[in-house]
């Protein structure tokens, strides 16, 4: 892949990346109340998350994800649910966690590296993403290396966002700002995650 064709490609991914969502709220989540360490974890993992799902569609396995009603709903309800979970959590957050808690600890980076990946991978809409964006460059000739570039494309650039976004955030002056204000953005945090998590259950519903 050439550096005219990989342009696009890359433009297309990061933006896809900067754009706000459940995904931003959990970064954010774990940067502040466990710390910088699990903020990369969250940004490594969701990472990771993303690229699985750019190896699904150039493995050609995305239609079966996208192509099944019944598949895509259970995976659209199951991250709705893993939502919920994840907002309640944080609306649960008390004022004297960060005093209390050690804010590098394994156990956080852990947590923060599951939830990095399972709201990505729960959310079925990266394969109609992958889908309407690998298709552009996809043909029956292209190589493995070509789409190992843009499996490596995808997932690169979203954990590189999500790193910056931590890296800007933690910053010591940054991160005591947002730590006086820890309980109230932790649950505005978690109340934005279930409104979207209910919004996603209405429309798979209804």
């Amino acid at each position: 892949m050439s550096l005219i064709e990989w342009l696009p490609l890359a433009t297309v991914c990061l933006l896809g990346a900067m754009s706000p969502g459940p995904s931003l709220a959990v970064v954010l989540s774990h940067t502040l109340r466990d710390g910088q360490h699990s903020g990369y974890a969250t940004a490594l993992s969701h990472g990771i998350g993303v690229g699985l799902y750019g190896l699904i569609t150039v493995a050609g396995l995305a239609a079966l994800v996208t192509g099944s009603p019944l598949f895509f709903s259970s995976l659209q309800l199951a991250g709705a649910a893993y939502l919920i979970y994840l907002g309640i959590k944080s609306l649960r957050v008390e004022s004297g966690y960060l005093e209390s808690h050690d804010s590098e600890n394994a156990g956080g980076r852990s947590s923060a590296m599951l939830d990095g990946f399972l709201v990505a991978f729960l959310n079925p809409k990266l394969a109609v993403f992958m889908l309407a964006l690998f298709s552009q460059f996809l043909s029956v000739d292209t190589d493995w290396r070509q789409r190992w570039t843009m499996v490596a494309t995808v997932g690169t650039l979203d954990a590189l966002w999500y790193s910056a976004v931590v890296m800007i955030v933690s910053r010591p002056p940054v991160l005591a700002r947002l730590r006086r204000a820890s309980v109230i953005i932790d649950r505005a945090l978690g109340a934005t995650l279930i409104v979207i998590a209910l919004t996603v259950i209405g429309a798979t519903v209804l």
